[in-house]
């Protein structure tokens, strides 16, 4: 897969969501923020009209049908990080993102379930007695690696 960039990328995702409009906002917050590409576990996304930059044309949606299908085809040297209410997750301003990295989220209802977690490189969480949509979520999480790690984003990248 080719990047813009050679010191890092990443990923977001979410594992079987339960709105198509949530995934749209994941979708241009990912772009904004300098992710590689975006995908899903056991879901599809419809193309919406409310997608004004056409990120469908910038950066690639990927469809695993399984959670088994994501693990066997992500990149080497790249680390899975589940992003969940969990006790033994980090809370997200302590946790130092890697190089490279794919988050996956769990929908609102159901979260991620603990076979997924336990085959995560790391957990991550964000404050809060309750969870946030997946596209408030992910642009959280996707900011504070841009934050954090502001060589791996390409700076101007908007057309």
């Amino acid at each position: 897969m080719k990047t813009n960039n050679k010191e890092g990328y990443c990923a977001i995702g979410v594992f079987r969501g339960k709105t198509e409009h949530n995934l749209g906002t994941l979708w241009r917050s990912a772009y904004i923020l300098g992710a590689a590409y975006i995908f899903t576990v056991d879901n599809k996304y419809k193309k919406q009209q409310s997608d004004v930059l056409k990120t469908w044309a910038r950066i690639p949606l990927f469809h695993y049908k399984t959670f088994d299908e994501l693990l066997n085809n992500i990149p080497y040297d790249c680390r899975l990080i589940g992003v969940e209410m969990d006790e033994n997750a980090t809370m997200l301003h302590e946790f130092n993102h890697p190089k490279r990295a794919i988050y996956l989220m769990g929908s609102e209802n159901e979260g991620l379930p603990q076979e997924v977690r336990d085959k995560c490189h790391f957990l991550i969480k964000l404050p809060g007695n309750s969870s946030l949509n997946v596209g408030v979520t992910g642009s959280i999480v996707l900011h504070d690696r841009a934050t954090k790690v502001p060589t791996i984003f390409p700076p101007n990248h908007i057309e």
